[in-house]
């Protein structure tokens, strides 16, 4: 492995810290390796290095290239110069691709309390946005204003654009509020974003690897607090794949939405509400809605209550529910995958 630290900007000290693995000779099976980016916390005052180094082993053990930013902070953390940083290293790891062994369409992003909210931005806002966005107790809202005035607000951003998300934090949290991850969550959700969430009983807030080499062993917290940082890994090989032996990477068995709603053609695989919205697919399902009342005989409060019922649901999951045939699912899809989602 060799370690290096590049400076983006000399007069605002930031610096990306690059840890490389080899590819090929004894690693034979593998030809290039997924990539983390690690934005250590701070309250935007500074970057710690508990939440640096300590975190970067974990992921060069799973196979990860793995690289440390430490932003613009205390008098520089002005927005949005951290944005700007996070942007100028992620393109940089993207266009140095080749030359560091790196997928550049696997490339997560990982931030710790204010760092945190910088990979939230990244992920929401950035030019340059992550594959995949880990956020530990991040900062997602108006807490922000706290440490950084200028910095914004991260839950409003969030949009079809943002990638798969893994957050976690402590219950007790009495630094930066539980209620951050909660809200993001809730946007995420409410954009049919991918995610995996830990929220844990106790551990207070900064607790890093949750180890006793990087937090105080009389701190209060959950024995599974730790686990976070495995169950972060088995996620991304569901987000990215992991290695299959030959070089590549298997495929994904998570995507980065729940459904089809934001892809460029209508299928079976999008929420009703979503395909109800269109008129050409609209004309398409309500006689099938209408057959799902009682005898299609029902009156308009009926089928409104039968819209509102389903429209959240995929017409794949409701045609299964209702019992149709699958030729007439497919049938339905083909339809369907004619229309362009607008």
């Amino acid at each position: 492995m060799t370690q290096q630290t590049l400076v983006l900007d000399e007069k605002r000290n930031v610096t990306l810290t690059c840890y490389l693995q080899p590819v090929g000779g004894k690693f034979d099976y593998v030809r290039r390796r997924p990539a983390m980016l690690i934005l250590p916390g701070g309250a935007y005052q500074y970057c710690s290095d508990r939440e640096a180094d300590p975190v970067a082993f974990a992921y060069l053990k799973a196979g990860y290239q793995v690289f440390i930013l430490r932003y613009s902070v205390a008098e520089n953390c002005a927005w949005p110069a951290p944005l700007m940083d996070y942007d100028q290293a992620m393109g940089m790891i993207r266009s140095r691709a080749d030359e560091w062994n790196v997928y550049p369409d696997k490339v997560a992003v990982l931030g710790f309390s204010a760092g945190g909210h910088l990979a939230a931005a990244a992920a929401t806002m950035g030019m340059q946005r992550p594959n995949a966005a880990l956020l530990g107790y991040a900062v997602t809202g108006n807490d922000v204003k706290a440490c950084n005035p200028t910095a914004p607000d991260c839950c409003g951003m969030v949009d079809e654009k943002t990638c798969p998300c893994f957050v976690f934090a402590a219950r007790d949290d009495d630094v930066v509020p539980v209620m951050n991850s909660i809200r993001f969550l809730e946007a995420l959700t409410e954009k049919g974003i991918a995610y995996e969430s830990h929220i844990y009983s106790q551990g207070g807030h900064g607790f890093s690897t949750a180890e006793e080499c990087v937090q105080n062993p009389k701190a209060p917290k959950s024995a599974r607090v730790r686990s976070w940082v495995e169950d972060s890994i088995g996620w991304l090989e569901e987000i990215f794949g992991t290695f299959d032996g030959e070089g590549g990477l298997t495929k994904p068995t998570v995507r980065a939405h729940l459904n089809g709603d934001y892809e460029a053609f209508l299928s079976a695989d999008c929420t009703v509400g979503c395909l109800l919205k269109n008129e050409e697919s609209r004309k398409i399902l309500m006689p099938l809605l209408a057959s799902m009342q009682n005898g299609g005989a029902a009156d308009a409060m009926d089928r409104q209550n039968v819209e509102k019922l389903v429209s959240p649901m995929r017409l794949a999951d409701v045609l299964k529910f209702a019992g149709a045939p699958e030729a007439a699912v497919k049938k339905l899809d083909v339809q369907l995958r004619a229309i362009p989602n607008r």
